[in-house]
């Protein structure tokens, strides 16, 4: 391994332990996502995932749409439903007669769609990045971004290439991954310290702001979390002379202060930004890759995965004009590492340890009402090959690759976090997390939306693998995963090892939950889109009841959905009272686009804009829905 190791702990797994996240994963045999008829061609033949349409990722929007068109509405939208939906995502693989290689390359797209009296109106715009507008004028990929090397400048010598490589303002600042509010401004996000600001009316780029000028990071989550009274929080690294730091960072909503010479002078929420907490990277020059962080009332939480960044290797991509992804390194033999930070002190509390996995999004985070646990719920994957899975190769040919959907095979699983510290003599297979659940305060809610639908419905379904899979002894050992729970263990060491539970046997991504309500809290629901490619309609909207380990889904065939946002009811008395708002787009129709709008309780379709654009609409991220007042 490269880098130097600190406050590295080395588990030697004994009989306890044995039970591998790997388990909580389907088997994934070659021969059951193969579906072919002997009297096809060859070439017919190797198609192993024939419902998936990964070419919806994959288009380039041609033409802006400026001014709003109105969508065709089918159902009833309801009538407190008054707001925007504003999405980012892929824009263009394009530049020129130059082609990104990976998805995160793409240049930033917005998407906006406007509901107002039972109408839906959509728009959207390319941000107005620094590396999209030199692209652009060069005709060509100025810039190297994370799986895609840059074109030489033809008019440079050897020696101006290599003065420029040591520019920031060459670096890109393509923000193409989510968009999030700082007060009453909006920005989109990616992974650099770069944001970009929008307008939310015309999606407009009316500036930038480089949080770099403010605190002393390198880069930060595109998943900022935003609380009630309207602070926001992220979580970004910076490189000390002691090494790399994770840093939680405040943004304080603007205030107005007397300055020196008595004047009265605002200060914006970047000029308040404070890092409030900072822990060490375990890895002296190998940073863990964070794509989000967690919050509860009294902690955050960070996830220090094994996949990380190496900076000699980030050093030498620059001096070589590499993509970034090649920094990225994957220790299949180190830990997952779950550090639980005091928000009042801001010091670490605790450390928990767990298996490899990889992630990208934690669906929620909580503390149990006696406060003896942290709940800690996050779409995991075995390993970081999901990441290679949005190179533009392998999605143009996942049809042919029989191990795709085993590399992009994520499932959510929750970790209970004991909060106490075991006696001395605890032995190693008693399992700390003594509580019949964890979910203490939904135990005894009233919750009406059980008289609002039966269980008879045929899709609302207990949690149970397929019938023609449970009937293959190899297989038998998954049947009753789902019964399984997370537990914990006092290693020899001190330590405390965490294993988690399945909450869904769906693979579920960019999950959303009533944020407002429940973001940090105990909570019950959550939404998300599929991350199984070998289903029979890919692309599914997911509800997932976490109490009852219960599901509903949501589907179409062609029609990929995105992030499902919820949106409550303002007169709803339940968790799941309101609305799940997703843009749709379909495989045979690339100048489609669509707003779907589905009951949060059934996930029954209520409505849908359809509208019909002047060229290609490609799937999107992430996004944020804000009610008009």
């Amino acid at each position: 391994m490269s880098g130097s190791l600190r406050n590295s702990t080395v588990v030697e797994k004994p009989s306890i332990l044995d039970r591998s996240i790997a388990t909580l994963f389907p088997l994934d045999d070659v021969e059951d996502c193969l579906k072919v008829k002997e009297n096809e061609s060859e070439e017919e033949k190797v198609n192993y995932f024939p419902n998936c349409d990964a070419s919806v990722w994959m288009r380039s929007c041609k033409q802006e749409v400026i001014e709003p068109i109105i969508g065709e509405v089918t159902g009833r939208i309801p009538s407190w439903l008054r707001g925007t939906l504003l999405r980012n995502g892929p824009g263009s693989l394009q530049v020129g007669k130059y082609s990104f290689n990976h998805l995160f390359d793409s240049s930033a797209l917005l998407h906006r769609f406007a509901i107002a009296n039972g109408k839906v109106t959509y728009q959207c715009r390319f941000v107005q990045t620094d590396v999209y507008k030199k692209n652009n004028a060069a005709q060509r990929i100025v810039v190297t971004e994370f799986g895609t090397k840059a074109v030489p400048d033809p008019c440079r010598n050897i020696f101006q290439r290599v003065a420029a490589l040591f520019k920031p303002e060459d670096d890109s600042d393509n923000s193409m991954i989510s968009v999030y509010p700082f007060g009453d401004e909006y920005y989109t996000f990616a992974e650099t310290t770069v944001i970009h600001r929008i307008d939310p009316k015309t999606l407009e780029t009316t500036g930038k702001v480089n949080m770099s000028n403010y605190v002393g990071i390198v880069n930060h989550t595109s998943h900022p979390h935003i609380t009630n009274d309207g602070t926001v929080y992220n979580l970004g690294l910076s490189v000390t002379p002691r090494g790399p730091l994770y840093n939680i960072v405040c943004f304080s909503p603007n205030q107005l202060i007397i300055d020196d010479s008595g004047e009265e002078k605002e200060l914006s929420m970047f000029d308040q930004a404070t890092i409030i907490a900072s822990i060490p990277s375990r890895w002296l020059l190998n940073p863990s890759y964070m794509h989000t962080f967690g919050i509860t009332e009294n902690y955050f939480i960070i996830v220090e995965q094994p996949l990380s960044v190496s900076l000699t290797t980030v050093v030498s991509c620059k001096m070589r004009q590499q993509p970034m992804h090649a920094a990225l390194k994957w220790y299949e033999n180190e830990n997952t590492l779950i550090h639980v930070i005091s928000r009042e002190t801001g010091l670490l509390e605790r450390t928990f340890i767990s298996e490899a996995f990889f992630y990208l999004h934690i669906i929620n985070q909580f503390e149990t009402r006696d406060r003896d646990y942290v709940v800690l719920d996050i779409c995991c994957y075995r390993d970081a090959k999901m990441l290679d899975c949005l190179f533009v190769d392998a999605m143009k040919n996942l049809h042919k690759n029989p191990d795709y959907a085993k590399m992009f095979r994520g499932r959510p699983l929750r970790f209970v976090l004991p909060m106490k510290r075991p006696q001395p003599d605890v032995p190693l297979e008693y399992n700390l997390i003594t509580t019949k659940t964890v979910n203490q305060g939904l135990e005894s809610f009233q919750d009406d939306s059980v008289k609002r639908y039966s269980k008879s419905d045929s899709e609302f379904v207990k949690m149970s693998i397929n019938d023609d899979k449970a009937n293959k002894d190899k297989k038998n050992d998954y049947k009753n995963i789902l019964q399984r729970k997370a537990t914990a263990h006092k290693l020899a060491n001190g330590d405390i090892f965490v294993k988690p539970e399945l909450l869904c046997d769906l693979g579920c991504e960019t999950p959303r939950l009533n944020y407002e309500c429940c973001l940090g809290r105990e909570y019950r629901y959550f939404y998300a889109i599929s991350s199984d490619v070998d289903l029979d309609n890919p692309g599914t909207i997911i509800k997932v009841d976490i109490l009852e380990k219960t599901r509903r889904t949501w589907c179409e065939k062609n029609v990929y959905p995105s992030e499902p946002i919820f949106v409550p009811d303002p007169n709803g008395k339940n968790e799941d009272d309101g609305v799940v708002l997703s843009s749709i787009v379909w495989s045979d129709k690339e100048t489609h686009v669509g707003l779907l709008i589905l009951d949060g309780v059934t996930l029954t379709e209520i409505a849908r804009a359809i509208f019909d654009t002047p060229g290609p609409v490609p799937k999107c991220l992430h996004g944020w829905f804000t009610l008009d007042k």
